[in-house]
């Protein structure tokens, strides 16, 4: 089942309502991803306020879904002797069929359990998830035995065609997803279909293949019988009597004349006259009279299809609704709006949004930006809301009006005052971590200009220091901290990175002054009076390297860190769960301190200690990737580009998937600003598609992921050849010359016209002064009214070039088609289906097999 938007808050009122003392706490299983943090501490913020109990259970994976719901979730059941309960699923489950893998399903190796059936269990999921596509058994379906049963999905009390209506009352149990708004503007199609595959009965070709055998043997029998019929037939009208052979004659010509027409129509030899078969030129003039009327007013009768025909059809119909399914889930992965929002959307609702809550949907918002898979389109509208709601919750202090107008241009680094907390609007340059690192530093690490300026080699590293010089930074002065620099270069900062950013090709460097209200693109800064002052990306960042690299922040803990343990599961790649108990459970060690790190209390001191794990991590990033790149370590098969990081100090870093997905992104943004200055466009041959694993030795496995081809692969930026970025400057000179040649005409005509008035107001002896100013303001507005479009022609351009849509990620399809065919040993365990395990031995073939699968839709 589905709930819309404006209803999530009816739910969570009846949760509310119904919960008392003696109720189980509320479970809330959380993937283990800033998003889902954020969220759980807006959603746990408003259990807290209303004295709900929960009880917060972070989920790495799909062993840890399925223990959950064996331990947790299925001793809630009414079938077990529980009284039912609420599980919240954060960014999880979307994906999978949650009945079956919590064991809600009723398949159940207890068959007294299964016997009594899971109808009404009383257990209700509410899944908040942004992992599309989804399992439309969750959206759609129902509890299983209903659907045994044959009873619709819309007859349930309340529920149409699995969507919730306003007279819903929750307490039987179920999955109820909740819509962000798309389920029911993209999915009627598949709606449908659903739907309609729920009321055909089973049928394939096997059935069709024997209802031929049948036809065939009784065809056979039929034919026999109709030879045999028709000469009977013939023998008795020869010796009949005149009068019964002219009654027969009528009525058989009455029942058969259709049939003859049909066969002398096809004939097409002779002209069928109707007349009787005695002759009788009376029968013939009445059949033509009478007869001809109801056979032009009436269509013949239709020959009722018959059951080997109904199958066929039923089979063909089936054929087509299941194409529309299969069409759906093979499109690929992509990603909707964050939970964050989905969870602030619902405190909105509920008239409970504040300051905290607001920032911490800000950072989940912006975790999910940072990503490479992100929908821009659908990121950019919520940025503009919380932007509104910055303002709203945030109003600028009245003496403080004047001086935030003159300084509008620079990155806020201190409160306004000791108690200050609130947020602001900042235009954040695509510098990593700027208010904690040095400039040169923050610039040296900042993905974004770090593979364009290509600082994997030497050439790039002297480009930057160019750079910083054309600026007027002094490399001395930018290895300072931020915090310590020259306070007239921090103020003039971003003017000078607009100024040379087009001829570095780093377009979209700093924010413009571009958008609806001037600030598209602008960042979120929030202060801790005088303790500090973050910005949303920096929190993002560092709480993001606490989950995917720990917290030790020791620069030798590259050799020592190790990976998140196996869950134990069924050992499908050939590794034993023995030692997994003695491993520390670094996910949850993790998690909440991550957790703390996003508190409102003391969440700025684990954030400042936990820093330099970031630092640190994106070191690794740039070393490892600009080794890939500059000794060519990235292959180019015949789908995907292909690179494996085997050795060295920083393997380590990168066997946890969060990671490696971070270096995935960093090659390849790098790849395709190289293929893009040499003039070759994005999307073609799945070239943006790249495969990246690292070796984990200790299990003796690759962790593997597949990024490319999502709506925000490579969309930070346009990147323009040589030959198009000197094209550009000429076209702009071309402009700039016209421009100077229609303003020079421009102010000779003036001068003539004034010349003219002057003599003509000297010889009448009147003061011009008056009308000279009036006519020369007129004039100068009209010409820069004239100027406006020549300034706008390029930015159409680009912004119809942004407008193309990516394919999607299929890499986890591909993953699955590889593992059926190859039957190599891989452990898929991620919510991201795109991140895979792949047994040391069996990497070649994988690959191998892989290369020949489609990864970008």
């Amino acid at each position: 089942m589905y709930i819309p938007r404006q209803q999530a808050s009816d739910l969570y009122t009846h949760l509310l309502r119904s919960t008392h003392p003696s109720s189980s706490p509320v479970l809330i299983l959380t993937a283990v991803e800033v998003d889902g943090l954020c969220a759980t501490h807006i959603l746990v913020s408003l259990l807290k306020r209303d004295f709900i109990p929960h009880t917060i259970i972070p989920i790495s994976g799909y062993a840890d879904l399925q223990r959950a719901g064996a331990n947790l979730i299925l001793p809630l059941t009414r079938q077990r002797g529980g009284d039912g309960g609420t599980v919240v699923c954060l960014g999880l489950g979307g994906s999978i069929a949650l009945d079956e893998i919590l064991g809600l399903d009723g398949r159940t190796q207890d068959v007294e359990l299964s016997g009594e059936g899971m109808d009404e269990h009383g257990v209700e999921v509410w899944v908040v998830d942004s992992h599309r596509p989804w399992n439309l058994d969750n959206v759609f379906g129902m509890s299983t035995l209903h659907q045994q049963e044959g009873e619709a999905a819309g007859r349930r009390p309340g529920v149409h065609e699995g969507k919730i209506l306003p007279g819903y009352k929750p307490g039987k149990g179920g999955i109820i997803v909740w819509d962000d708004g798309d389920l029911e503007a993209e999915l009627t199609a598949e709606k449908e279909a659903y739907f309609a595959l729920q009321g055909m009965p089973e049928i394939t070709e096997d059935d069709l293949a024997l209802d031929d055998g049948e036809d065939d043997t009784g065809v056979e029998a039929d034919v026999e019988d109709e030879a045999e019929g028709s000469t009977s037939g013939q023998k008795r009208k020869r010796s009949a009597s005149p009068e019964d052979s002219d009654a027969g004659s009528d009525s058989e010509d009455e029942s058969d004349r259709p049939r003859r027409r049909r066969r002398s129509s096809n004939s097409g030899d002779d002209i069928a006259i109707p007349s009787s078969l005695g002759g009788n030129p009376h029968s013939a003039q009445l059949d033509i009279t009478s007869t001809p009327p109801p056979l032009l007013s009436s269509p013949p009768k239709r020959k009722e299809p018959s059951a080997q025909q109904m199958r066929k059809q039923l089979l063909k119909l089936r054929r087509k609704h299941e194409a529309t399914l299969d069409k759906y889930y093979d499109l690929g992965t992509s990603g909707a709006e964050p939970v964050s929002s989905m969870i602030y959307g619902l405190a909105s609702e509920l008239g409970r949004d504040d300051n905290e809550l607001l920032w911490w949907a800000i950072v989940g918002v912006t975790s999910v930006t940072m990503s490479p898979a992100h929908d821009r389109s659908k990121i950019s509208p919520l940025r503009t809301l919380l932007q509104d709601d910055v303002v709203r919750h945030n109003p600028t202090p009245r003496e403080d009006l004047q001086r935030s107008q003159s300084v509008e241009g620079i990155i806020p680094t201190t409160a306004r005052g000791p108690t200050d907390k609130s947020i602001r609007l900042s235009p954040e340059p695509r510098f990593l971590l700027i208010r904690h690192w040095s400039l040169y530093e923050s610039m040296l690490h900042s993905p974004y200009l770090a593979t364009r300026l290509h600082v994997w080699s030497d050439n790039g590293r002297k480009r930057l220091h160019k750079l910083l010089a054309k600026m007027g930074i002094s490399l001395q002065e930018a290895a300072k901290g931020y915090l310590h620099m020259d306070s007239e270069l921090k103020r003039t900062l971003r003017k000078r990175v607009l100024k040379f950013a087009e001829q570095y090709n780093l377009d979209g460097l700093v924010p413009g002054d571009n958008g609806v209200k001037g600030k598209d693109g602008w960042g979120f800064v929030r202060s801790w009076g005088w303790e500090g002052t973050w910005s949303a990306e920096d929190v993002a960042i560092v709480v993001g390297s606490i989950l995917e690299v720990g917290t030790n922040s020791n620069p030798s803990y590259n050799t020592r860190v190790r990976n998140l343990p196996t869950p134990p599961h069924s050992s499908d790649d050939g590794m034993g769960d023995d030692n997994a108990a003695d491993l520390p459970d670094y996910v949850t060690q993790r998690f909440f301190r991550a957790y703390d790190a996003l508190g409102p209390t003391k969440g700025l001191q684990t954030l400042s200690r936990n820093l330099p794990s970031a630092q640190n991590l994106y070191k690794a990033i740039l070393r490892v990737g600009s080794a890939l790149i500059s000794k060519k370590q990235i292959r180019h098969l015949r789908a995907f580009r292909m690179g494996v990081v085997k050795e060295g100090p920083d393997v380590a870093v990168f066997t946890h998937p969060g990671a490696l997905v971070r270096l995935a992104a960093w090659v390849g943004e790098a790849i395709s600003v190289l293929e893009a200055e040499k003039g070759r466009k994005p999307g073609k041959n799945n070239d943006e598609a790249l495969v990246l694993g690292c070796l984990d030795e200790g299990r003796s496995v690759y962790v593997v992921v597949g990024l490319g081809g999502g709506n925000g692969w490579s969309a930070t930026g346009k990147v323009r050849s040589k030959a198009e970025i000197k094209e550009r400057e000429e076209r702009k000179k071309r402009k700039a010359a016209e421009k100077a040649a229609q303003k020079a005409a421009r102010a000779r005509k003036r001068e003539e016209r004034r010349q003219l008035r002057q003599e003509r107001n000297a010889a009448n002896g009147l003061d011009s002064d008056v009308e000279e100013s009036e006519s020369e303001a007129e004039t100068e507005s009209a010409s820069s009214d004239s100027d406006d479009p020549d300034n706008d022609s390029d930015c159409d351009d680009e912004t119809a070039s942004r407008k193309k849509r990516r394919g999607l990620n299929r890499f986890g399809h591909a993953f699955q088609q590889v593992v059926e065919e190859t039957g190599s040993r891989v452990r898929i365990d991620s919510f991201e289906h795109s991140v895979v395990e792949v047994q040391k031995e069996d990497l070649p073939g994988f690959l191998e097999a892989l290369s020949l699968k489609t990864v970008v839709g």
